[in-house]
């Protein structure tokens, strides 16, 4: 029964309610695409007896509170129009967008307010009366005892006879000398008992002294007892305080049963043919059960699926069993529990005719898809099972839901590419690969292992405010890193790694970009993880990690992450501010350091910008680095230079010191002295430790200064000279990736050919190369050195197709063509089938020379 209700309940999602467990029982309709049955939520209320509930496109048919029907209040928030922004002011694309904008934003802070109400309020008959006259007094007169005399005594008080009075004269007189002998007799005996008495008091004395000890032991004993006493009552006290706590809660606890209908929804679940599944990320959770639909909101579920017989329905958590029901025709019920608290966004349902593909490796994973795509599946999974052990090693943690499952459906039918559960996941089956197709096999691989550190980080440990997803997002990325790192290579990992790096510090122009900051996350509702910005979010986030990373060694680390993904740790959320206290706890970064590091690189947007170049100085064997700081993010108009309050961009910088990696003819050295705050301009000077070759001796020339500043070379006028006159092979910036910084580096092209020829390291191949097909004009010695590197087989093949592409840049009639013949030849010597005039069949046994030939067709 519904009644219209005036007053909302205050406070937040659930109206100061706490979820404590949630039970869903379904019924699904395929063929009508309808759902039916109802939910029961277990709640703690707060003081008032009013919850809410989020819920849409559904009509609700009765709610139950203890087994009674309650009043409630229902409004869909699509009925809720009122206040959007008058299109009738659009007068150009940028107030269309303004007003689209302030739409959108308008709707999505209207859907996170709760729109079904329910009272649990019932008439309750008072059964404790005052017991009567308890607030009035009672008296009883209690005059005491009263001395009563007879008659006959007061008249023989009152009136006495002579007689007596004669009488009593003469006993006055023996009396007194009577008294007089017995003072004498007294005097006598008080001395002879003054003497007694000093014997005693002696032994009184020692007596006393026994007693005194004797009281102190048992005052200390009772003491002791009190103590003994007040500590048990304490604990009397303390646990009926627990007590009563306890029944409070349990008085102020409630079950509420909803019976709902859902018919033809349009978001939350989708029926495509003969396939339901669900989305409920971004507050779509309440569009197919109702439910508190708020991340801060976590609790165990119950969850009983109803289908046809021919369906399988798959959900989170374990499958505890199934139950065929007598019917006509029979239908079957599949039965999760979910023990783990999660939010309600992390429920998932997907019911269709599935094939199960467990896990060979015995793992408790299992991978499912429609028939038609079986044999791909059975292709892309043969890898996972590494996934999965790499993460439980790392985090010395199993899997915290149990059983995994993996759920393949064809793009047709899904909203996006990839939708997280509790335990389960819902992919594209368009990543799905055949063996006879390599072209995608890493991709695929990377999403799916990223698909599964979620389940730890974002799922399992979830943000404790949406200001600190950003964590969560960056640790499971840092994670599918380390599995990309093992099992797919080094050079792949920090290639990856290092491009990341490259358009971050591209895009990280403005506060979008700014991970922790309010207006960058809490304020657009869950919507900065979509599109472009999105992934540059993520990019910086892992990034930001692997900083701290270095900056405190990879065990040290390592052990936060154990610690945070522990299933003995307390709490299930994680925050900024206690990452940031683990870090400088266990990670034994200087408190300093952490202070600049988290405002700097997690509340505000911006890339440190280094431009350097050097100079040579023959005479103290001294390299000269100059050096020019700035920043990626843009000034905003009329701001000053203040982002983010308090750190400055030209005097502040960054915390932490750059290293320069200099190849000396005799060694290779590392110079941490490259600071990231302070001057923006600076000059720093490296001591060199080989020499140059002795070489006969030359007369100075007419007009040369004594002072010996010709021997100064300057990188930029004389670089052939500089390159044979020092004892330099090439120098590098960085080279480990120890900052997320945008490096402009200039030195002689023989050091950068230098780089690339004799480098191992793929960040330097590859950056000697991106100079190199820059340059306004291309020498031979350049070409040759590009046409080597991509003839190498030894090198990684990524950077073998950057060569190639820089070849084909460097063609042109000033070159004779050189670089395009050089490619024509090398795809002949490998493809070409010079019997038939055809290129010859792929060739997938050397996986690398394919992916290098692919980039040429």
């Amino acid at each position: 029964m519904a009644k219209a209700r005036k007053q909302k309940p205050e406070g937040g999602a659930g109206g100061g309610a706490t979820v404590l467990h949630q039970k869903l029982c379904l019924s699904i309709d395929m063929e009508n695409q309808l759902i039916y049955g109802y939910t029961e939520i277990k709640v703690l209320l707060a003081e008032n007896d009013t919850f809410a509930l989020h819920a849409d496109s559904m009509t609700i048919r009765n709610i139950l509170v203890d087994g009674e029907a309650a009043e409630f209040e229902y409004s869909p928030h699509w009925k809720n129009v009122d206040g959007q922004p008058s299109w009738l002011s659009v007068s150009c694309p940028k107030t269309a967008a303004d007003a689209a904008c302030s739409a959108y934003i308008s709707s999505l802070s209207g859907e996170s307010v709760p729109n079904l109400i329910i009272s649990s309020e019932r008439p309750v008959k008072s059964t404790t009366e005052l017991p009567e006259g308890e607030n009035g007094e009672h008296h009883e007169e209690n005059g005491g005892n009263s001395v009563k005399f007879s008659d006959d005594k007061a008249v023989k008080i009152c009136n006495g006879s002579a007689e007596g009075n004669d009488k009593e004269e003469e006993k006055e007189n023996k009396e007194e000398d009577e008294k007089e002998n017995e003072k004498e007799e007294k005097t006598e005996m008080e001395t002879e008992d003054k003497e007694r008495e000093k014997d005693k008091d002696k032994e009184t004395e020692e007596g006393k002294e026994k007693e005194t000890q004797k009281e102190k032991e048992k005052e200390r004993e009772e003491n002791e007892e009190e103590k003994e006493k007040k500590d048990v009552s304490e604990n009397e006290k303390d646990k009926e305080n627990e007590m009563q706590i306890e029944n409070a809660k349990v008085k102020n606890t409630k079950l509420v049963r909803v019976d709902y209908i859902l018919e033809k929804a349009e978001t939350g679940v989708h029926f495509v043919n003969n396939v339901l599944h669900s989305n409920s990320q971004i507050r779509r959770a309440h569009c197919w059960f109702p439910c508190i639909d708020s991340a801060t909101q976590r609790c165990p579920f119950d969850l009983e699926f109803t289908v046809s017989t021919d369906l399988v329905a798959v959900s989170n958590g374990d499958l505890l069993y199934q139950v065929l029901s007598k019917e006509d025709p029979p239908r079957k019920t599949y039965v999760y529990k979910l023990n783990t608290p999660v939010s309600a966004q992390w429920i998932s349902l997907v019911v269709g005719p599935f094939e199960v593909l467990p896990d060979k490796n015995g793992t408790s994973v299992s991978h499912m898809c429609l028939s038609p795509t079986l044999s791909k599946l059975e292709n892309t999974i043969s890898f996972f099972h590494d996934a999965y052990s790499c993460y439980e090693d790392y985090l010395a943690a199993p899997f915290p839901f149990g059983l995994y499952k993996q759920i393949f459906l064809p793009s047709e039918m899904v909203v996006s590419p990839t939708s997280f559960g509790a335990s389960t996941c819902i992919f594209s089956a368009d990543i799905l690969n055949d063996e006879k197709v390599i072209d995608q096999i890493i991709g695929t691989r990377i999403k799916l292992a990223y698909a599964l550190a979620r389940q730890w980080f974002g799922v399992y440990t979830s943000a404790e405010e949406p200001n600190d997803e950003w964590l969560l997002d960056g640790l499971a990325g840092f994670l599918t890193d380390l599995f990309i790192k093992r099992y797919l290579g080094n050079n792949e990992a920090r290639y990856r790694r290092f491009k990341a790096n490259c358009t971050v510090c591209q895009f990280d122009v403005s506060g979008a970009t700014g991970l922790g900051s309010p207006a960058a996350s809490t304020d657009l509702y869950g919507t900065q993880t979509f599109g472009s910005y999105g992934k540059i979010r993520s990019l910086k986030a892992v990034a930001v990690l692997q900083t701290l990373e270095k900056q405190m060694g990879p065990d040290f680390f390592r052990k936060i992450l154990q610690m945070i993904s522990a299933s003995t740790r307390a709490s299930r959320t994680l925050s900024t501010k206690e990452f940031r206290h683990l870090a400088n706890k266990i990670g034994n970064l200087e408190r300093p350091f952490v202070k600049e590091f988290f405002p700097r690189w997690i509340e505000s947007c911006g890339c440190p910008i280094m431009r350097l170049g050097i100079s040579y100085s023959k005479r103290r064997n001294m390299v000269e680095l100059a050096v020019s700081r700035g920043c990626t993010a843009k000034a905003e108009p009329g701001s000053d230079s203040h982002m983010d309050g308090d750190i400055q961009e030209g005097a502040t910088g960054w915390p932490g010191m750059m290293s320069v990696r200099v190849h000396e003819t005799d060694g290779v050295y590392d110079h941490p002295i490259l600071p990231l705050a302070g001057e923006a301009l600076q000059v720093v000077e490296l001591q060199c430790h080989s020499k140059v070759a002795a070489k006969r001796f030359q007369k100075t020339k007419k007009g040369s200064k004594p002072d010996g500043s010709d021997d100064n070379v300057d990188a930029s006028t004389q670089e052939n000279r500089m390159s044979m006159d020092a004892p330099l092979l090439w120098i590098r910036v960085d080279p480990e990736m120890e900052y997320l910084a945008e490096i402009h580096f200039h030195q002689p092209i023989q050091m950068w050919i230098n780089q690339l020829e004799k480098d191992k390291d793929v960040i330097s191949q590859s950056q000697a190369i991106a100079v190199l097909e820059k340059l306004p004009q291309f020498s031979f010695a350049v070409i040759n050195a590009l046409n080597n590197f991509l003839n190498d087989t030894k090198a990684f093949w990524r950077v073998r197709v950057e060569a190639a592409y820089a070849l084909a840049v460097t063609a042109s009639e000033d070159t004779d063509l050189a670089g395009l013949l050089h490619l024509v030849k090398f795809y002949k010597s490998r493809r070409f089938d010079a019997d038939i005039g055809l290129p010859r069949p792929n060739d997938f046994h050397d996986i690398p020379e394919y992916f290098v030939l692919e980039v040429m067709h």
